[in-house]
């Protein structure tokens, strides 16, 4: 009698596996969803501080969200190579302060991008644990901003022209959970861009500026 309960306790405890074959695939495919949250860090000019009623510059992140798939290529036990193109839409503030005169003026510039991003991460996983698994990412990734100002020409001071082209590094962690027909996983991830976005421009909302490089972070939910 001793020995059926033991053997009751350790059936109840391994649970049956959901996609047992999954991880043994070459290849496989998915799809993204994500919402961003994305801002810049700025390095101001080294004049910064001589231009007249200019008293600060600041980033204020804004929040948009990502469309992509999914392209996995099965490395080894714990290792998968991932490329994960995708279409996000983000959009970022940067918040100029005058003092013309002794009163505070406050001037908005945002800068709206729709990117076109191409991620190649490597993934380590951990053992399988019942219908789980923790991982960790990291890579590099491209990305083209469609609606870049770079080129446009206009006597706006509105416009704050950035770069068509962006590049950098990023890193993350996320589980995997085995469902019965497909895998689902969150995700949490942290781009930094390497690239100085900023063109050139003679007018005051870009000279203040020395660099503006893009800090991203994302929460996806992937359906492999």
């Amino acid at each position: 009698m001793l020995m059926s309960v033991t053997i009751d306790a350790t059936a109840q405890r391994k649970k049956v596996q959901n996609l047992p074959k999954y991880d043994k695939q070459r290849i496989h495919f998915g799809f993204l969803l994500g919402i961003n949250n994305t801002d810049f860090v700025i390095r101001r000019a080294d004049n910064f501080n001589k231009i007249d009623t200019l008293y600060t510059v600041e980033s204020t992140s804004q929040t948009g969200f990502n469309l992509g798939i999914i392209a996995n290529l099965h490395l080894a036990e714990n290792f998968d190579l991932r490329f994960v193109p995708d279409l996000a839409f983000s959009q970022r503030n940067l918040e100029y302060t005058f003092y013309p005169d002794g009163i505070k003026t406050t001037t908005i510039k945002q800068i709206e991008s729709t990117l076109l991003e191409f991620p190649l991460e490597l993934k380590f996983k951990s053992n399988r644990v019942n219908n789980y698994r923790v991982y960790v990412i990291a890579g590099a990734k491209y990305s083209i901003d469609m609606v870049s100002q770079a080129k446009v020409e206009s006597a706006d001071k509105e416009f704050v022209k950035l770069k068509k082209n962006d590049y950098g590094y990023q890193v993350g962690f996320g589980f995997d959970f085995y469902l019965e027909r497909f895998k689902f996983s969150p995700e949490i991830k942290m781009y930094n861009g390497l690239r100085n976005l900023l063109v050139d421009d003679p007018k005051v909302f870009s000279t203040s500026i020395e660099s503006l490089k893009s800090k991203i972070f994302l929460i996806s939910f992937t359906f492999e």
